[in-house]
């Protein structure tokens, strides 16, 4: 039986860590990387931590990419602002599916229409942490708060979740992608804020008052959201609308101040700004504020 073969374009966190759990699984995996993070791949491998210590993933490192290599999925994991370029470069590669795992309201037509009508298939990881030095120090977030979801489409997106699913990767299958990525949004924008608004990032979940102020402005951007037209999704989303302010608010400072907050929020926020600047605006435009 032929093994499945992935791409993971982008070697950043996200890349990294996906391309780690799917070697671990027998997946044949191939990494694409630029500048000094290819450097370093190619004198020391994918290295990340893991049960027992430090591990080498089994993955091939590429600095080229050839049209005619066929992979059954394309994981494209990249930064929003590097997103048209990455599928510039894919557009003549041969492979039948690219899967974007990026944070974007972009339209996925526009996105075909440079890598080719039907290639994309919308996704998002359910991952965060950073890199201890070039080694990886990253884990899935709990299937319970945000598993990777994969955006309905031909079929596809079952054979991808299968995929994943071996690989010990917790995942979802949901109708409207779009959808769901505006909802997250509403969310992680104000959560993202909280922490550039403050003094003292790394303590945020202490201020009260901007504890309430972040609640606040979620169930706001949700019902921004819904008079929209959209369905909030995962229905999950609807709690940040019925339960109170004070509930909510306190919620949030718990989720700030834990080791949750730190490695799949306060890490990002901080290094990621720019990124989390333009989402920010996307977002605002979008539900006309």
């Amino acid at each position: 039986m032929r093994k499945m073969k992935v791409l993971v374009y982008g070697s950043g966190v996200i890349g990294s860590l996906y391309a780690a759990l799917l070697s671990e699984a027998g997946i044949d995996v191939s990494v694409y990387a630029r500048g000094t993070r290819l450097k370093n791949l190619q004198e020391h491998g994918l290295q990340y931590k893991g049960k027992g210590g430090i591990h080498t993933a089994k993955v091939t490192i590429l600095s080229k990419l050839s049209e005619y290599d066929n992979y059954d999925f394309v994981l494209l994991a990249v930064r929003e602002h590097q997103l048209y370029a990455a599928l510039e470069e894919l557009k003549n590669n041969i492979s039948p599916t690219i899967v974007t795992l990026v944070n974007s309201l972009d339209s996925y037509h526009l996105w075909e229409d440079i890598c080719g009508k039907g290639r994309i298939l919308p996704a998002f990881p359910g991952a965060g942490g950073g890199f201890d030095g070039d080694i990886l120090d990253a884990a899935l977030t709990p299937r319970i708060i945000q598993p990777t979801t994969i955006g309905k489409t031909d079929g596809r997106e079952k054979k991808l979740a299968a995929l994943f699913r071996k690989a010990g990767i917790p995942c979802q299958i949901v109708e409207d992608m779009h959808a769901w990525q505006v909802c997250h949004l509403a969310m992680v924008v104000p959560i993202a804020d909280a922490y550039y608004e403050t003094k003292d990032p790394e303590h945020a979940g202490r201020d009260r008052i901007l504890m309430k102020k972040t609640a606040r402005q979620i169930r706001e951007n949700l019902q921004k959201v819904t008079e929209k037209g959209l369905r909030l999704s995962p229905a999950k989303m609807n709690v940040f609308k019925l339960l109170p302010i004070s509930i909510v608010s306190a919620g949030l400072g718990i989720a700030f101040r834990s080791k949750f907050g730190d490695r799949f929020m306060y890490r990002h926020s901080i290094k990621a700004p720019d990124e989390m600047q333009r989402l920010h605006e996307q977002f605002y435009q979008f539900i006309g504020q």
